[in-house]
């Protein structure tokens, strides 16, 4: 029977329900969205909003993805470029579903031409080299770490304890002291001889306002390629509020002026995957002038170390970004995340170098504060 794609409407939705039992009965962790309402956003703005999709063979699902555009600029001029999340399908447990990933991809590209995707757990993915071998720009991006509180970090965290030899080796090494030792000196030789400014005033806001549009406008001309930060988008990506999502928004000062801000959590982890139950805290966004990316990270970096988690994390691209979260003790793993660009999005970055040293990204371009 053919497969036609369509949007997720209410009716559907005990046909996701029925997909997703299947493929928790196969083992398989991942699920699609059990509403049609997306939880991040709600409501289509003028710059960014959500749309759901869903693949039917007769009356059953077989796949899913979600297209988050946004209004970007790209050497000063905007254009509509756009997150996808998924494709998820029935391929895992079923091998007549095979080529239905490919064909939700050219769906998406049919939608949004201008089409990305920023993850996938390093290089070595094999969608990666399906997406290499039609024509994809694929771009590392490193992993921003640093771990205030080994012990508990040993401990807690889910991706190192992966077997019994490694739980017991990591107990041992968090017991004796070596890891407190190790990776307090790990972070203070990252650190060592790098350049950083003086602490900036850093104050608790609820929502975005005049200040953050002047400072939109007064640094975006500095990237090749950036989503737009104005405030009215970023209070449609992090609304004010007790409601998903969650965020600290930090308006970062220099003698009055705004130089920067940065949008930051603090998660009690419960059985996640990667970090167990350790408390982690992460810079999910952040935009300032790239000569005041340093101050902004310090500023941030501060705030949830005050607060009390055990490692801070963040997702970034733009090599501003990236030293000021070094300059800071971060140790940043290479390559845990890929920028992979479409061809016609490819074209647009042309000269891709140029661009790619140019392009800010943090977690917020991509799925935003999920499993964050």
């Amino acid at each position: 029977m053919a497969i036609r794609v369509v949007p997720y409407t209410e009716d559907l939705i005990p046909r996701v329900r029925d997909f997703n039992r299947r493929m928790e009965a196969a083992g398989v962790h991942w699920r699609w969205y059990e509403s049609p309402t997306d939880d991040w956003l709600p409501e289509r703005s003028a710059r960014v909003w959500r749309e759901h999709y869903l693949a039917l063979e007769g009356d059953d699902v077989r796949g899913g993805y979600a297209l988050k555009p946004h209004e970007w600029r790209v050497r000063g001029e905007a254009h509509f470029v756009t997150d996808w999340q998924g494709p998820i399908t029935q391929a895992v447990v079923d091998r007549r579903y095979n080529t239905l990933g490919i064909r939700l991809l050219r769906e998406m590209l049919k939608q949004y031409p201008l089409l990305y995707s920023w993850g996938h757990g390093g290089l070595e993915q094999p969608m990666l080299e399906m997406l290499r071998s039609l024509g994809w720009l694929l771009h590392g991006t490193p992993f921003c770490l640093r771990i205030l509180k080994p012990v508990r970090f040993l401990r807690r965290n889910h991706y190192l304890r992966s077997s019994p030899a490694r739980r017991l080796a990591l107990d041992a090494i968090a017991f004796s002291g070596a890891g407190s030792l190790g990776l307090r000196a790990l972070h203070a030789g990252l650190a060592l001889g790098k350049r950083r400014s003086p602490p900036p005033e850093v104050e608790v806001v609820p929502r975005f306002e005049a200040w953050a549009d002047e400072l939109f406008e007064r640094c975006h001309g500095a990237y090749t390629a950036i989503g737009v930060r104005d405030a009215t988008t970023m209070n449609t990506l992090v609304p004010e509020g007790d409601g998903w999502p969650p965020g600290i928004r930090l308006r970062v000062r220099r003698d009055g002026e705004t130089i920067g801000w940065a949008i930051v959590l603090d998660t009690e982890m419960d059985g996640d995957r990667r970090f167990g139950t350790c408390r982690v805290g992460s810079v999910v966004d952040c935009l300032a002038h790239p000569d005041d990316a340093e101050a902004v990270v310090g500023a941030a970096f501060r705030h949830l170390r005050e607060r009390g988690v055990d490692l801070v994390i963040s997702n970034q691209s733009h090599p501003a970004w990236l030293a000021g979260f070094a300059a800071h003790g971060f140790h940043l793993v290479p390559e845990r995340r890929v920028f992979a660009a479409s061809p016609a999005l490819r074209d647009l970055l042309a000269p891709v170098e140029d661009s790619l040293s140019g392009l800010h990204l943090t977690n917020m371009d991509g799925h935003g504060p999920m499993r964050l």
